[in-house]
């Protein structure tokens, strides 16, 4: 064990010696077993003609569906790339949206004007957004909390209305830019080839995975989760924190811009909306349903509140006959699920890869109680 693994381990506490060893003995599965199932389940949806009603319009193969589940998926990934920093360091980030946006808009800039093909426009989108994160998270990252979030939300509004005044007129304001199908290849243009948008989504979202996973698991991981429970005391230890956030926040602001790309061939096109702050603060969102820090909470988090937004917003005429004051707001989307996730977070803490627990604790709990009475009786 290194210096550095025994240092972190001393700040945060972690148990160590037989009893963990223990514990991992007692899982039946593998550490595979659940993230194979989940890929396997993915791989299949294009090819089901199951019909689930109430919870999509077609088929599960119907392009409808395929573009839906794609976007939870590219949200899914963007949510994880963001949970890299908030869940996994403790950063507040306020300008995540930024380089999503820097790979959605460069990659079409680059396919439009200089005529890329995808492949090239793609490299050096993501690597523009990654350069952009390193650069900016060595300014950002010089102070700590809501200094950090203040100064990331500046730049982050920077970008955005330097995208929406639409300089030179290159990034459309207002109206977007739309993709330049004949940059990119036929199997990735129409409706038909929903499935291979699918793929995308897909490929995109094991990537984001295998990333964070891999590098959280790794010594750099354990001084993240060092770094999370005790900036000072990682200091104090001798670790220099710094090196080690930019890291983290140089890698979230990769795997965005990837997702930018991503979201470009999926929507087949990007608006300004994606640029704002509320933006990130949508992400924020997700994340905490989800459930911060987790393995799958992110992806849960994103894929519901993607799938929420997109009902609502087809469902908003359903409120029309009721009064003006009750159906104004139940028809605004952002209402419902800020209402929603206020009352998650209330009732639920720690978001939905939490509530299983919860749900098992308290069925524990209520056994024990009803034990308690029968022996007193």
């Amino acid at each position: 064990m290194t210096d550095t693994d025994m240092a972190v381990r001393e700040t945060t506490g972690s148990p160590k010696g037989p009893e963990t060893s223990d514990a991992r003995r007692r899982r039946s599965l593998p550490w595979w077993a659940v993230p194979a199932v989940v890929l396997v389940v993915a791989l299949s949806l294009p090819f089901s003609t199951l019909h689930v009603p109430g919870l999509f319009e077609g088929a599960l193969n119907s392009p409808s569906t395929l573009h839906l589940l794609a976007l939870c998926l590219v949200f899914g990934g963007l949510a994880t790339s963001y949970d890299l920093l908030y869940g996994r360091v403790g950063l507040l980030s306020f300008g995540h949206a930024l380089y999503f946006a820097c790979g959605a808009y460069v990659a079409a800039l680059l396919m439009s004007i200089l005529e890329l093909p995808l492949l090239w426009a793609a490299v050096i989108s993501v690597t523009g957004g990654t350069l952009l994160a390193l650069l900016l998270g060595a300014v950002s990252l010089r102070v700590n909390g809501i200094a950090l979030a203040m100064v990331t939300l500046a730049f982050a509004e920077a970008g955005s209305i330097l995208i929406s005044r639409d300089p030179g007129r290159w990034t459309g304001g207002e109206e977007g830019r739309s993709l330049n199908t004949e940059a990119v290849p036929d199997a990735f243009v129409g409706v038909v080839n929903t499935v291979n948008l699918y793929w995308v989504a897909v490929g995109y979202l094991v990537v984001v995975l295998g990333v964070v996973w891999w590098l959280c698991a790794s010594p750099v991981g354990r001084v993240w989760q060092g770094i999370r429970a005790n900036e000072q005391r990682v200091a104090v230890l001798g670790i220099n924190p710094y090196p080690y956030k930019l890291v983290a926040f140089t890698v979230g602001g990769g795997l965005a811009s990837l997702g930018g790309v991503a979201y470009l061939l999926v929507n087949g096109g990007v608006t300004p909306g994606i640029t704002t702050a509320e933006f990130t603060l949508t992400l924020l969102v997700m994340v905490a349903l989800g459930g911060a820090g987790t393995r799958w909470g992110p992806l849960l988090g994103a894929a519901l509140y993607t799938y929420a937004e997109h009902r609502l917003l087809q469902s908003g005429g359903a409120f029309d006959a009721l009064p003006a004051w009750i159906g104004a707001p139940l028809s605004q989307p952002l209402f419902i699920l800020g209402t929603l996730f206020v009352l998650m977070v209330f009732f639920f803490p720690g978001g939905l890869v939490a509530l299983p627990g919860r749900i098992r604790a308290a069925v524990r709990d209520r056994r024990t109680e009803r034990t308690r009475k029968a022996d007193h009786a």
